[in-house]
């Protein structure tokens, strides 16, 4: 990988090519959650943004499995979220955001999911955003994801998290400087 410059990464020529493979191999193997677009039209956009490119690839290596669910008309963007059945294995036991894992006198996590979601030029799913991707399947069955936290709930320590049991989606809330083996968070990127 080579720095383009302080916000934007791109991928070599043949780390390129292994993304777009496997993302369009997912997206042909999913068109249940794309009806109506085209995959040729989806490259296109993603060879345009290289920066973009480069974070669907960290979407991959940290075990999200992203794929296209949505489009924008308005600003014809193409929306993908983590896909993967369970929440991505290389963003587990992260806590919510900065302050948190700054609170933390003793076993910090490596990092927080705000953080590395950023690093990743991604960005946290919303409960509304949670709840349309259980829409196309059943995701987090055993594993549960941290959410976008409204400012009131973060002010009090608080940060929320959702999971798939039962036939349904639930929201819950830990303390913000919480993790576990079996929590990380999925992301949504728009291309």
């Amino acid at each position: 990988m080579s720095k383009i410059n302080s916000n934007k990464w791109e991928l070599s020529s043949l780390q390129s090519e292994e993304i777009l493979s496997t993302l369009q191999a997912r997206f042909e193997n999913n068109m249940n959650r794309h009806k109506g677009i085209e995959w040729a039209e989806v490259k296109v956009k993603l060879e345009e943004k290289k920066e973009k490119l480069w974070s669907l690839n960290e979407m991959e290596i940290t075990g999200g499995e992203p794929d296209m669910v949505g489009h924008d008309k308005k600003t014809g963007e193409f929306i993908f979220y983590d896909c993967s059945a369970e929440s991505p294995k290389g963003r587990r036991s992260l806590c919510y955001d900065r302050m948190a894992l700054e609170s933390r006198k003793e076993n910090k996590p490596r990092s927080s999911a705000i953080d590395m979601a950023e690093a990743m030029g991604i960005e946290l799913l919303t409960e509304v955003q949670y709840r349309q991707l259980q829409h196309l399947g059943n995701f987090d069955t055993k594993t549960s994801s941290w959410i976008i936290t409204p400012s009131a709930i973060r002010k009090q320590g608080g940060a929320i998290f959702a999971d798939y049991r039962y036939g349904n989606v639930f929201v819950y809330h830990n303390g913000a400087e919480s993790y576990y083996a079996a929590r990380a968070f999925r992301g949504l990127l728009k291309v």
